[in-house]
């Protein structure tokens, strides 16, 4: 988290018009399961950290923390192709694909040097304690306007 977290911090800003992120990682020892290849749960992990450097680049970091909201995710899928090996590098991309009035809709996609090796979406939201969701176009307002300051 906190090396996506400097990172970010240093990468090119994301506007509205094209959420997107990708991240170049490799398989660490920590991310292994019993069969000595990354675990699923550790997929899942990834993709949080996929939507981490997509807030920060984006400025909606900046404005969660000044209103105390909180990113949440509502429902989350992934379908597993082929195993990702201990020190086997690879890239994750997510792209938010559309948008309602109450969530975001994204995808998620890892791929090694050879293929697609596990494809996810996820379904997310703004949230603001004692108030609820925050609507996708609130969320871009107010990203505007601390841009805007």
């Amino acid at each position: 988290m906190l090396y996506i977290f400097i990172l970010s911090l240093f990468r090119d800003r994301i506007s509205a018009d094209n959420l997107a992120s990708q991240l170049s990682l490799r398989v660490m020892p920590n991310d292994l399961d019993i069969n000595f290849h990354m675990n699923n749960g550790r997929y899942l992990t990834i993709c949080d950290l996929n939507r981490v450097d997509l807030f920060i680049r984006s400025g909606l970091m900046k404005a969660m923390f000044k209103r105390g909201w909180i990113p949440l995710i509502a429902e989350h899928t992934m379908t597993y192709k082929k195993p990702l090996n201990m020190f086997e590098h690879f890239d994750v991309s997510l792209q938010v694909t559309r948008w309602d009035n109450k969530y975001f809709y994204m995808t998620h996609t890892f791929r090694n040097t050879e293929r697609i090796v596990a494809e996810g979406t996820s379904k997310g939201c703004v949230y603001a304690r004692g108030i609820g969701v925050v609507s996708p176009v609130d969320t871009f307002a107010a990203v505007e306007e601390d841009k805007s300051k």
